[in-house]
């Protein structure tokens, strides 16, 4: 099973779009105990302090970018499985992305697609996703093979 409540995504920036926040909150709803923790835009390094300052020592690390690891929706449910025992952190970083020293910390890394998407579009595909990881495990019939 997934408990949603061990996860948390910590961002860099705030959501500024209505239909994006809007996708969010809808999510947000069906993902009850899902924490987001928003970090001001600077710059990747301080960002980085921010972000390993947030996380505790027993959590798990996973940043978000284009270099990380592809996974379909069920191999990212069946990973997230894996690891159900685990509090878990998914860093996003903002337009510049995060530094390779966080990327580097992390336990791992996790590509949404090798397309770039803007750090607020990436919020909304990943709080999907991980409900989507969710609704697998359960078998649900929300995702169709």
């Amino acid at each position: 099973m997934i408990n949603i409540s061990q996860y948390k995504i910590i961002a860099i920036g705030k959501i500024k779009k209505k239909w994006i926040q809007s996708g969010i909150e809808i999510y947000l709803k069906r993902l009850p105990g899902l924490k987001i923790i928003e970090i001001k835009d600077s710059n990747k390094i301080k960002e980085g302090l921010a972000i390993k300052e947030i996380i505790k020592k027993n959590e798990l690390l996973i940043t978000l970018n284009e270099n990380g690891q592809s996974y379909s929706s069920i191999e990212l449910s069946k990973k997230l499985q894996n690891h159900q025992h685990q509090n878990i952190s998914f860093a996003i970083g903002g337009s510049t992305g995060l530094s390779s020293a966080l990327n580097n910390a992390a336990s791992w890394q996790l590509s949404l697609s090798p397309l770039t998407f803007p750090h607020e579009l990436a919020r909304l595909i990943l709080i999907e996703q991980l409900y989507r990881a969710k609704m697998i495990a359960e078998g649900s019939p929300y995702h169709k093979d």
